[in-house]
């Protein structure tokens, strides 16, 4: 239950734990937001509801870390609606409880959220004249904190033809895998200058580094040039 304080009003009963992952907490009589505070990123965790909570009682449940798999349980009798399989950093489940049919409604639950951003601009220009893909030799890096995770790569820059009847050609590779992803531009009357860029959506399905390098080639022996100023932009979304 709430607690009523003299001067402050109606205040929530809160407990704050650092927790190590495969932990397991029950939330005890009176306490109505769970703060978890780890060190680092859980992979398990099990929360269990109150075992005799009032009817409209909204429990909330916050940690600053991931808990990639967490298990969100109701008490002896009790059901919960709309289970989440992960618990987002900085991002607080709430469920309200229904008495008369013992369930826990969804009263805020996140599913999806951007959990980190990394982002490069190239410095150089690069040139080649080779028909298969050939690396630029700039790429980024990114670990994803979960392997559920997605990564959202977008790349956006300029690409010179050379001249006519050539044909420049962009893509995006994680490591020596081909995304299957490309952005190519061609011209048969004039050399062709112009903006060039490939969005992706990838599933690397790991949670250790994972590099993303720029690739192009030509159509033909001739020289295309891939313009310095490129910007890449990794995202890993939360699935």
């Amino acid at each position: 239950m709430a607690k009523l304080d003299g001067t402050n009003g109606l205040i929530q009963q809160y407990d704050y734990q650092v927790l190590t992952t495969a932990f397991s907490y029950t939330f005890a009589a009176g306490t109505q937001t769970l703060i978890i505070n780890p060190a680092g990123t859980l992979a398990t965790g099990t929360v269990t509801m109150p075992a005799a909570p009032a009817d409209g009682m909204v429990i909330t449940v916050e940690s600053t870390q991931i808990i990639t798999a967490l298990t969100l349980s109701g008490n002896t009798g009790q059901s919960i609606v709309g289970v989440p399989a992960t618990l987002f950093a900085n991002q607080p489940l709430s469920y309200v409880y229904r008495l008369s049919n013992t369930t826990w409604y969804p009263f805020s639950v996140a599913r999806s959220a951007v959990l980190q951003v990394v982002s490069g601009i190239t410095s150089s220009s690069y040139t080649t004249a080779s028909s298969s893909p050939t690396a630029t030799g700039y790429g980024l890096s990114i670990t994803p904190s979960s392997s559920t995770s997605k990564i959202l790569i977008l790349l956006a820059g300029a690409m010179d033809t050379g001249v006519a009847n050539n044909q420049a050609v962009v893509a995006v590779r994680r490591g020596a895998t081909d995304l299957g992803n490309s952005s190519n531009n061609f011209s048969a009357a004039n050399r062709m200058i112009s903006g060039l860029a490939v969005i992706y959506l990838d599933s690397p399905a790991t949670t250790s580094s994972t590099t993303y390098n720029i690739y192009f080639q030509a159509g033909s022996s001739s020289t295309i040039t891939w313009y310095s100023g490129a910007t890449l932009t990794l995202m890993e979304i939360a699935a």
